[in-house]
């Protein structure tokens, strides 16, 4: 299932002391102390992470489906969704390949390679890179070269000059996403079904499954229903910054809530996007918010579009929106 929040922070990357420019998202650790917590949203501190002289690791990248065909829903895949699978074409050293990429695998498995010669790789696998695309991207390569019928063990993370997502996949367009209401798929018509550990994760995994629908009238839009609480979370595609300008025009003109009795809770920052989240009224179906989300998402591409300095009033409102948000890590 999708993790639980947790408030993370990354600071800005400078150039590094001798003046040469960082990679894009790098970590910048300059000017922190050795036990602040380190930047890249490891949980460790900055001597025991990005600090240390011997540091190889891959650069921290702050938005690392960006340019994939897709984008918000790679995020909400990743992060919000908790059983879905989409269709991808592979560049692999031996020519181009379909493979799967499923929200969560058995028992946690970062990839498999099925039995039938399928390859699946897990969107919420990618532990504590830095870069979920490199780790993404090694995962799905190691199972094309891994025999049917075996996991892809966890082996680490990927390393400096590690191919990313935007090297191996083959643009085929946005994402083709599928929702399911458990995890049959991971074994649907191969000899894994009679695998007794991976039944037994299936079973556990399938229980705890939310009843999720993708909204199919705007893009990476989900409904949810957890403990008979109902819920949109809605992945806005664009740079978060001007997404928060729109945001606070519309605030200002009321214009947040998606119908009268829907409430909007604030916005997530996940993989360098803005997760939109409202809560909803009880037994509140998703049908019912596709044309409300599609006046929506014409209502927020006009504040997009608009030019103007934010409003004393609107910026109070950013400001507002800002403090309250949380990043999924």
């Amino acid at each position: 299932m999708a993790r639980s929040p947790v408030t993370r922070s990354t600071r800005p990357s400078r150039p590094a002391a001798d003046g040469t420019p960082r990679a894009p998202g790098a970590v910048d650790v300059s000017g922190l102390g050795g036990r602040e917590p380190c930047p890249c949203g490891s949980g460790r501190r900055v001597k025991a992470c990005h600090g240390r002289a011997d540091h190889r690791g891959p650069a921290f990248v702050a938005r690392p489906f960006e340019g994939l065909a897709g984008e918000a829903d790679w995020v909400a895949l990743a992060e919000l969704v908790p059983a879905a699978t989409a269709p991808l074409r592979l560049r692999t050293p031996d020519g181009e390949r379909d493979a799967t990429l499923a929200t969560i695998l058995p028992l946690g498995w970062p990839a498999m390679a099925r039995s039938d010669g399928g390859v699946f790789v897990a969107a919420q696998g990618t532990g504590g890179s830095g870069d979920a695309s490199a780790a993404l991207a090694v995962s799905l390569l190691d199972a094309c070269a891994a025999p049917a019928g075996t996991p892809v063990p966890r082996v680490g993370l990927p390393g400096l000059g590690a191919p990313r997502l935007q090297d191996v996949l083959v643009d085929t367009g946005p994402l083709a996403v599928t929702v399911h209401d458990g995890f049959g798929f991971w074994v649907e018509g191969v000899a894994e079904a009679d695998d007794e550990e991976v039944a037994a994760s299936l079973e556990r995994a399938s229980a705890a499954t939310v009843p999720t629908v993708r909204l199919a009238s705007v893009t990476a839009a989900y409904w949810g229903r957890l403990a008979g609480r109902d819920s949109l979370r809605w992945v806005l595609d664009g740079p978060e910054e001007p997404t928060l300008d729109a945001l606070a025009r519309l605030h200002g003109g009321g214009g947040l809530p998606l119908r009268p009795g829907d409430r909007f809770i604030g916005t997530v920052r996940a993989h360098g996007l803005l997760v939109a989240v409202w809560d909803l009224p009880e037994r509140t179906e998703a049908e019912q918010l596709e044309d409300p989300a599609a006046a929506f998402a014409a209502r927020l591409g006009d504040a997009l579009a608009a030019g103007a300095p934010l409003s004393d009033e609107q910026r109070h409102a950013r400001a507002g929106l800002t403090t309250r948000q949380i990043t999924l890590r």
